[in-house]
C-alpha cells in the first residue's frame, strides 16, 4: 500500500516492542524515516536493526524515559537535528490507567 508518506520523518514513542514497534515498522515500510525510543537501549538497538534490515530505511534511536520531560525534549531535539524535521508523531506508551484526556493529570 502506498500512503504517500515516503520521505517523511516520524517519531514513534515506546517503539522497541509491541504496538510501537509494529507502527515504526509499518511507517518504515512506507518509506518514512523513523526515530524510535524506549528505556531499554539494548532492545531499542535490536529493534532498529530489524527495521533497517527489513526496509532499508534510516532508523534513529534515542533512549528515552517518557515520564521525564528532559528526555522528551532531547528526543525531539535529537530527531530534528538528525533528520532536519519532524512530520509525524505517534505517541505510544504503556501509560497511566485508562481515563479520558480531561481526567488525566499532567503527572500521569
Amino acid at each position: 500500500m502506498d500512503l504517500g508518506l515516503k520521505g517523511r520523518v516520524a517519531i514513534v514513542t515506546g517503539s522497541s516492542q509491541g504496538i510501537g514497534k509494529a507502527i515504526a515498522l509499518g511507517l518504515a515500510q512506507e518509506g518514512v524515516r523513523v526515530s524510535i525510543c524506549a528505556r531499554n537501549e539494548k532492545q531499542l538497538n535490536e529493534t532498529a536493526k530489524e527495521i533497517r534490515l527489513a526496509t532499508g530505511v534510516e532508523v534513529f534511536t534515542v533512549p528515552t524515559d517518557l515520564t521525564k520531560e528532559d528526555d522528551l525534549r532531547r528526543l525531539v531535539a535529537n530527531t530534528a537535528e538528525a533528520f532536519g524535521r519532524i512530520d509525524i508523531l505517534v505517541n505510544n506508551t504503556g501509560g497511566p490507567p485508562s481515563a479520558t484526556f480531561l481526567e488525566t493529570s499532567e503527572d500521569q
